[in-house]
């Protein structure tokens, strides 16, 4: 029932296009993301990612496919870990990509890096900066939002599954290498969030003296909330929404929300590009299974947003003609990832899924490895 998020979440081997690669590292040589199969992993979708420091990238993965035997050829009876996963990477002086998975283990057993009891997918990770206590300087605190997901198997149609709660992973001290050893405190923000509201945190944006986000608010778009930052470790009562008329408002209320984007997506990333002076949101189209990488502009994060424009116009997992087509695929999670984009290029991914039953051994995902795993594209803009 895991891989039936796709219906919700609508936003092959690494493919990589590097035409112009050069251009997009100007102050060094090229370091562009994969994601081989190595250390157990063999696929998972979400990858969201956040730069902990000058040396490390941290990826998140939601439901994912783990074998404990290296070289598999396929994933017929590999088991999936219902949750988050977790890597790191980093970029060699020569601008080679290097990352290490960190799948969690719980008596024998593959288990999820986040909720002991509870099944939880990533979402856009952020960064803020709080007085060390005894006035020690300044501390960094990761914080990764999470959704609640309880499984519905007698429901009907491919959505098996429902959004039940949000939380905070609170994470003080990243330092460690293995980021399962990371001491997490959750903070519970589903008092706070309506039912309306599919998924809160659909990207991240530390800005002034906020962080922003764009909640899903289901068909009809993407509304804009905040929390002040000095007000983070206690967000339920400090949420603010974006409303009709301008104003920022107490609490979430979707009928007063105002609609920014219309992307109607539950991932996407909006980060800034000082070259151009503008914002950038980067998703997948909802149209037809999610076919086109769409990329949006505003000066503000109120916009107005330009109209979508395409970064790649037909995905080759759903053009009929590609020897990658099914019937059964669709795509989603497109995102952009700002630590490796550079100048007139975008380092991009998005992932494609299948909507057969994940419990069939020969389904096509199963017979597959590259599907369900996220496509990266260096990509003009």
């Amino acid at each position: 029932m895991w891989l039936l998020l796709t219906g919700f979440l609508w936003s092959a081997y690494t493919s990589t296009t590097l035409a112009g690669v050069e251009a997009a590292t100007s102050t060094g040589a090229p370091c562009i993301p994969s994601f081989p199969d190595q250390d157990g992993w063999y696929g998972g979708d979400g990858a969201y990612s956040i730069r902990l420091d000058p040396r490390r990238t941290l990826w998140l993965f939601g439901d994912t496919f783990a074998s404990t035997e290296e070289g598999k050829q396929n994933r017929v009876d590999m088991d999936v870990i219902m949750g988050t996963t977790l890597a790191i990477s980093m970029c060699s002086p020569e601008g080679k990509f290097n990352i290490q998975y960190f799948l969690k283990k719980k008596a024998g057993k593959f288990v999820s890096s986040f909720g002991e009891h509870e099944w939880l997918w990533p979402q856009d990770p952020f960064i803020v900066e709080q007085a060390a206590p005894l006035g020690h300087g300044i501390s960094k605190i990761l914080f990764i939002p999470l959704l609640v997901v309880e499984a519905k198997p007698r429901a009907g149609g491919p959505l098996q599954f429902g959004i039940i709660g949000h939380r905070f992973a609170r994470i003080n001290d990243f330092k460690g290498q293995d980021p399962n050893q990371w001491t997490v405190a959750y903070i519970d923000l589903t008092p706070a969030i309506p039912d309306q509201i599919q998924s809160f945190a659909t990207t991240s944006v530390v800005y002034g003296q906020y962080v922003y986000f764009y909640p899903l608010l289901g068909i009809s778009g993407n509304m804009l909330a905040r929390i002040p930052l000095e007000k983070i470790d206690q967000p339920t009562s400090a949420i603010e929404y974006l409303a009709k008329d301008g104003a920022w408002e107490k609490g979430l209320n979707p009928r007063d929300a105002r609609i920014v984007l219309d992307a109607a997506v539950s991932e996407l990333s909006v980060r800034y590009h000082e070259d151009r002076r503008k914002w950038v949101a980067v998703y997948v189209a909802l149209t037809k299974t999610g076919n086109r990488l769409l990329y949006r502009e505003s000066d503000r994060l109120e916009g107005p947003w330009s109209p979508p424009a395409p970064l790649i116009t037909n995905i080759p997992e759903m053009d009929p003609k590609s020897s990658q087509y099914d019937r059964n695929t669709i795509c989603y999670a497109g995102k952009e990832h700002s630590e490796f984009s550079k100048g007139a290029l975008l380092i991009t991914t998005y992932v494609c899924n299948s909507l057969e039953d994940i419990r069939d051994r020969m389904s096509f995902i199963r017979k597959n490895l590259w599907l369900y795993r996220p496509v990266v594209n260096v990509v003009p803009y």
